[in-house]
């Protein structure tokens, strides 16, 4: 080997090694962002992890993201393996709309995540079986249908609160249940057909009686999944 060669091949190793420095950046990128000191996320952005579906709904991981669907006109649920009281839960997720989806607590609520007519109830309402809405949310404009949004749900006791994207859309007190799983809906029915709901973080922050809420926060600016678009 010549100096020339020698020159040549050390120019090549540099040049190797600054291409690598700058695909460090994009893969820091990739990385799960850390939770908020005091919560805990229930999705860890790479598989099931924690969760047991339930029914006939589709349910996968994708860039990231966990994606519930259905091709079928049948539904389903897919349910924490634990039980929580006492907390605050924060959902950034999306739609493909038509939808009709929702995020279960204490196993019996729900903050629905839908668009219905009669009665007029959007997303933020809050829904139980058997008492249909408790309270429900009449503005739609508080929903990105486009994007990302962020559901915030507190329960302490018997005091129940929602958010959408920063702003309360209702507050009740009801004492029908105390504990239960946290869970993700894909509606049943032909009209929701290839439906999505994708949700991109599920974070938990434990309560203790006379804990108050966190501010609300709006959602992240962020891009949807590649696949999704």
């Amino acid at each position: 080997m010549n100096r020339l060669d020698g020159a040549a091949l050390t120019l090549l190793a540099l040049a190797l090694l600054v291409a690598l420095g700058a695909l460090a950046p994009a893969a820091e990128e990739k990385k799960a962002e850390p939770a908020a000191a005091g919560w805990t996320p229930l999705f860890n952005g790479k598989d099931l992890a924690g969760w047991k579906p339930t029914g006939s709904a589709i349910w996968r991981v994708d860039d990231g993201c966990l994606v519930g669907t259905q091709t079928d006109g049948k539904g389903g649920d897919l349910y924490t393996e634990k039980s929580y009281d006492n907390f605050e839960l924060r959902v950034i997720y999306r739609v493909v709309w038509p939808a009709n989806s929702g995020i279960w607590f204490r196993d019996q609520y729900q903050f629905d995540i839908l668009k219905y007519a009669n009665p007029v109830a959007y997303s933020g309402t809050l829904y139980c079986p058997g008492k249909m809405f408790i309270f429900a949310n009449l503005d739609e404009s508080l929903e990105n249908r486009d994007g990302w949004n962020e559901a915030q749900i507190y329960a302490n006791g018997d005091r129940i609160i929602l958010w959408l994207n920063g702003k309360k859309t209702g507050e009740c007190q009801d004492k029908s249940f105390a504990k239960g799983r946290f869970g993700i809906q894909v509606h049943p029915g032909n009209e929701m057909k290839g439906m999505k709901i994708i949700l991109k973080r599920i974070d938990v922050r434990p309560l203790k009686e006379g804990d108050k809420p966190s501010d609300p926060i709006a959602p992240p600016k962020a891009a949807a999944p590649k696949a999704e678009k």
